[in-house]
């Protein structure tokens, strides 16, 4: 049964709507203006250098492209951005994009100076991606009307806007796409300074009382990520609530972490078990991706973007042509 067409704009207002509805304690937490950001100066130096040259010049901000591990900031980047220029944000992603149409209609429904952020942008259809090239490089959408001999290309001219993509897997981004942007930014783990100065920065927002050396301890085990640490931030103030402590201190995190199965390294139970299988069950490794996802009833693409970073970077686990394998450090880890 062919749907009406006020059937399907009701659910692509529907899908919208769930794409950029945010919720509110994310949205206090986030830093409304570039130097609000805490850390990443290398990264904001190059998108200040951009912003001020593309006002000098009258134009828009070329397109900029994040990627790294997740919670580490692009979505808050993008936010940041589109206060810094003045401009209104559009907010969606990959998966949320099916078809053609729904690009068009979010593209065409731009204004001057807009950003358009598209999050997971790795998981865009070929055929949607397709769309962009035009979008992006001469400001135009191609579209074919019609079908077969009788069939028609259209070009609509857009407003000047400004894409901002986000991905957790580079890799996957073709390189007709990855070239049409004019930076692009990694952002790595954050150092455990400035996850602390996040940290009490949030503190102060939700009115939490904690001291020092309870702030670096729950920034160690954070992982090197803002998301996690704000996430465990707000545990250890519902433990500190519950056993009715007017404060937190190094103790509360301790209990805290310890109810949670996060140790002092910020490895969590699951990190326990990919590090125990290949030192146990495969002799220290090499094993591949696949047996090793089955093994521990993870998914492949959540061990690969999720855990492996931070087993790698905590210097834990090493990739190999033939596949995972425990370093020294991993197998000293699992041996205590």
């Amino acid at each position: 049964m062919i749907k009406s067409s006020k059937e399907t704009s009701k659910k692509n207002e529907v899908k919208n709507m769930k794409v950029v509805i945010d919720t509110s304690s994310e949205q206090k937490i986030r830093p409304g203006r570039i130097d609000e950001m805490i850390g990443r100066k290398k990264e904001k130096e190059a998108i200040k250098m951009m912003i001020g040259s593309a006002k000098k010049r009258g134009e828009v901000v070329d397109h900029i492209l994040f990627y790294g591990p997740p919670g580490l900031g692009k979505t808050t980047f993008a936010m940041a951005i589109a206060n810094e220029i003045g401009s209104s944000i559009r907010i969606t992603s990959g998966p949320a994009v099916e078809r053609q149409g729904d690009l068009v209609s979010i593209i065409t429904n731009l204004n001057a100076n807009d950003v358009l952020f598209i999050d997971e942008i790795h998981r865009l259809s070929k055929v949607v991606e397709e769309i962009l090239y035009p979008a992006m490089e001469d400001r135009a959408l191609d579209i074919v009307m019609g079908k077969g001999p009788s069939a028609k290309t259209v070009r609509l001219n857009l407003e000047p806007f400004t894409l901002i993509g986000a991905t957790t897997q580079i890799g996957k981004i073709s390189s007709p796409m990855r070239d049409r942007f004019g930076l692009i930014q990694r952002l790595d783990f954050f150092g455990a300074g400035d996850l602390v100065n996040i940290l009490r920065r949030a503190c102060g927002l939700w009115e939490i009382k904690i001291d020092e050396k309870a702030l670096k301890e729950l920034a160690k085990c954070s992982r090197g990520t803002a998301r996690i640490g704000l996430r465990l931030l707000r545990r250890v103030r519902d433990y500190a609530e519950t056993k009715g402590m007017g404060s937190v201190d190094v103790n509360v995190v301790k209990e805290t972490m310890k109810l949670l199965g996060i140790d002092s390294l910020g490895l969590e139970d699951i990190d326990k078990e990919i590090l125990r299988v290949i030192h146990e069950d495969f002799d220290n490794g090499p094993v591949g991706l696949s047996t090793l996802a089955a093994s521990v009833s993870e998914d492949i693409s959540t061990i690969m973007d999720v855990y492996e970073p931070f087993l790698m970077k905590k210097g834990f686990l090493k990739r190999t042509s033939r596949g995972r394998v425990l370093t020294q450090k991993g197998i000293s880890y699992i041996d205590e």
